[in-house]
């Protein structure tokens, strides 16, 4: 049957305020985080038929106790009891699952619905969706591009209109406007390289922290080594992402290739700038060389565009502002004190000067934070340098709030010259970071390793092993990175629209023209 005359079983331009028989019935199988996230805003924004909802059927009695004072939500014993009862349905399921369950589920689709999958790789999903459907159904997908804990209104959330009429692309923006979110419009293929390009690098540098910190057996903020402005950020994410379930990042970095590709360039470009700095500090004038000259090309590369609209004379059009409030303002998100260094004079290894860099490099970071190599940010910039990833290109359309904030840290440092030069000169100089450096290297490449093996079950037991080092400060660090991404995307929400953006509902063009 041909998708471009399939009919609907209700009028597109429904809303929650339409008279009840008007109303879809809305379906929801898988209910994790971010099935119940939906169910949640579904039910607050009044659509008032039903919520069918569904889960492990071991699981169906503890759903009825969950929503046994939510009139709205019904939970059903299994997935066929919601398929054939709903308008629109939604898969909340892990990628690495979603063939078995649309599969088992899919035969009893109601004619004429409209079937979504909130996945965060899609090739699986669409092989899933076009192999077990019935002809007689629309295909529109979408994906939220945050987590459940964070509020929905103003991101990105991402609409694939598959084999659908124009008419069912309406219905599903009407059900998911409650979010307040920005819809994105790109094809199934379009929205594995995005996603590739904004998270698999994001999701693996703070990966790599976690792991470092952990086998060093050392919460970094109590050492009063890694503690206020950026390091904020580094830290309060970093536990953000432990704090959730292994199977959120999992799916993107082993099922989508271009996510393998750019985590073992991340991985690669880590340990390459820690051999050179280890080379530098015992005295390798060229490797010195090497390190400055590989930075500022990464620095260039992927902020070039930054600094040619900073230095245009007499342009009409102004640079956009740095993505990160102020250093001092992170500090009240920090889990640990921030107390000014005590000064201590560089020396190589045969007590001489410390290492040379041009004499307008020499320059100082506010004396309030203590300087180290921030060799994750370093890599970071110099991954996308390599894989030719313009992170600006991707900000507008469908940045995370976890890449959001990754790309002010980095731009926090590369953008100032002072701040960069002084990461540089400790990374040669400085030995009591070279310990963590380490651990960081050899995170960044076990993860690499993990990914290409293309083993969950390995990749499950890497995270909660590190999971398992931080899990009693979950609580504190969640409710400050919390508040810290709060702030950061309210003055980022607040700047877009300004710009000219809708807060409402943000509809970005679709990438491709397909």
């Amino acid at each position: 049957m041909n998708a471009h005359h399939l009919p609907l079983n209700v009028a597109p331009d429904v809303s929650s305020s339409s008279p009840y028989d008007e109303q879809p019935t809305i379906g929801l199988i898988g209910m994790g985080a971010m099935g119940r996230m939906y169910a949640k805003y579904f039910d607050q924004a009044g659509w008032k038929k039903s919520i069918h909802v569904c889960d492990l059927p071991e699981k169906y009695d503890q759903l009825k106790a969950d929503y046994a004072n939510s009139p709205n939500i019904t939970p059903m014993k299994d997935g066929h009891a919601v398929a054939r009862s709903s308008d629109f349905i939604m898969y909340s399921v892990e990628a690495e699952f979603i063939d078995r369950v649309v599969a088992q589920y899919g035969p009893s689709t109601k004619v004429h619905a409209i079937v979504a999958g909130q996945t965060s790789v899609k090739a699986p999903e669409k092989v899933a969706f076009e192999k077990h459907l019935p002809a007689d159904v629309h295909i529109v997908s979408c994906h939220s591009l945050h987590g459940p804990t964070v509020s929905p209104v103003g991101q990105p959330l991402i609409l694939i209109k598959h084999r659908a009429t124009d008419e069912a692309l309406t219905l599903v923006e009407s059900i998911l406007s409650c979010l307040r979110s920005r819809f994105v419009y790109l094809s199934y293929e379009e929205h594995d390289s995005v996603t590739a390009n904004t998270q698999a690098v994001t999701h693996a540098a703070f990966l790599s922290m976690g792991t470092a910190w952990a086998s060093a057996s050392a919460y970094p903020w109590e050492q009063g080594l890694y503690v206020g402005g950026i390091e904020t950020v580094k830290v309060n994410l970093t536990l953000r992402i432990y704090s959730n379930a292994w199977h959120v990042y999992a799916g993107l970095a082993i099922l989508n290739p271009s996510a393998r590709i750019q985590i073992d360039q991340y991985a690669k470009s880590s340990s390459e700038l820690f051999k050179l700095m280890l080379q530098g500090g015992a005295g390798s004038e060229e490797a010195v060389r090497k390190l400055q000259e590989r930075v500022e090309w990464g620095r260039d590369t992927v902020f070039g565009d930054y600094f040619a609209e900073r230095n245009l004379v007499g342009g009409s059009a102004a640079p956009r502002q740095p993505i990160l409030l102020s250093a001092e303002l992170l500090d009240r998100f920090s889990l640990g004190t921030v107390n000014p260094p005590s000064p201590a004079p560089a020396s190589t290894p045969s007590g001489g000067s410390a290492f040379p860099l041009p004499a307008s490099h020499h320059l100082l970071p506010p004396s309030k934070y203590r300087p180290n190599s921030h060799l994750s940010l370093l890599a970071m910039v110099d991954c996308w340098a390599h894989l030719g990833i313009n992170p600006y290109h991707h900000l507008s359309v469908a940045a995370t709030p976890l890449f959001r904030l990754f790309l002010g840290v980095a731009e926090h440092l590369f953008l100032s010259e002072a701040l960069l030069q002084s990461a540089i000169r400790s990374a040669l100089e400085d030995s009591w970071h070279r310990p963590d450096d380490l651990e960081f290297v050899v995170a960044a490449r076990g993860w690499s390793q993990c990914v290409s093996f293309g083993n969950f079950e390995v990749y499950r037991r890497r995270f909660e092993e590190t999971r398992a080092f931080f899990e009693l400060r979950f609580e504190e660090a969640g409710r400050m990175g919390s508040e810290m991404i709060k702030a950061v995307m309210e003055s980022e929400l607040k700047r877009e629209t300004e710009s000219g953006g809708d807060v409402t509902i943000l509809k970005t063009p679709r990438i491709g023209g397909k």
